[in-house]
């Protein structure tokens, strides 16, 4: 139930982090997988060719229209339609903390358009294709910070709310297409851009103190989620959020 065989998975911000830990789960499953990023994903495709996954590499702006277009077509032309999203794209690890009297309305807007509106556009991208298939599965990637809303960091916080409420409208508006939508809430996961960031540090011991599992959280722990959301196993859930933290929020 949780292979991927014979599926396309198309994963954004995958060239580090995450997303490459996402991209290489899914190709260890059997799915052939399109690495795409603003960075050069090339690193991250060789790793999954390195372990005889099949994945291919696409230079990708999840705010440009035609630079989702070509990605997607490359795809189908390459390895067949797509028949699974992650959208795991998102601006963090560039940001710095702040309070948001200090927030100008140029890198607020930033934050959305990448956080949000990217998701919202590479969703349009890939319906029709699904559409056709009769089936596809979309995953976005939230935050735990979408349940106690921590300070200095406003537009990243409201980014990740907003992408909760665009999973659940649209799991209501593609289900009769046989296309289920869910998201998963990381917690402070330790990946390349939060290892790097001066200001994290600071939260990471209180962060393991509140989680009931306290250690600290990579990103291979976010594996069985994705899998599980990608996979048949999944196939009768939709417009839900996974919470992966550990155990720091309950409920």
């Amino acid at each position: 139930m949780l292979e991927l065989k014979g599926k396309v998975a198309l994963v954004t911000g995958a060239a580090q982090g995450i997303g490459a830990t996402f991209a290489g789960a899914l190709a260890a499953r059997g799915a052939a997988v399109v690495v795409t990023d603003v960075a050069d994903p090339a690193a991250a495709v060789e790793a999954i060719r390195g372990t005889g996954g099949t994945a291919i590499g696409h230079c990708m702006d999840v705010t440009q229209n035609a630079s989702i277009q070509a990605a997607v077509e490359a795809a189908e032309r390459a390895l067949g339609p797509i028949e699974i999203l992650v959208n795991n794209a998102g601006l963090f690890a560039a940001l710095r903390l702040k309070p948001f009297t200090e927030i100008d309305e140029e890198e607020w807007d930033r934050v959305m358009a990448v956080n949000v509106r990217g998701m919202f556009q590479c969703v349009k991208a890939v319906v029709p294709v699904m559409r056709k298939l009769g089936r596809g599965k979309i995953v976005n990637v939230s935050s735990g910070t979408f349940f106690y809303g921590p300070p200095m960091m406003l537009h990243y916080v409201a980014s990740k709310g907003a992408v909760v409420g665009l999973t659940r409208s649209l799991a209501r508006e593609l289900g009769d297409l046989g296309i289920t939508v869910n998201a998963i809430a990381p917690g402070l996961t330790e990946s390349e851009g939060v290892k790097s960031h001066a200001q994290m540090g600071a939260a990471r011991q209180p962060t393991i103190a509140a989680r009931a599992l306290k250690r600290e959280m990579v990103p291979e722990d976010l594996v069985g989620a994705l899998v599980y959301l990608c996979s048949p196993a999944s196939d009768f859930m939709t417009g839900q959020l996974l919470n992966v933290d550990g155990g720091r929020t309950t409920y």
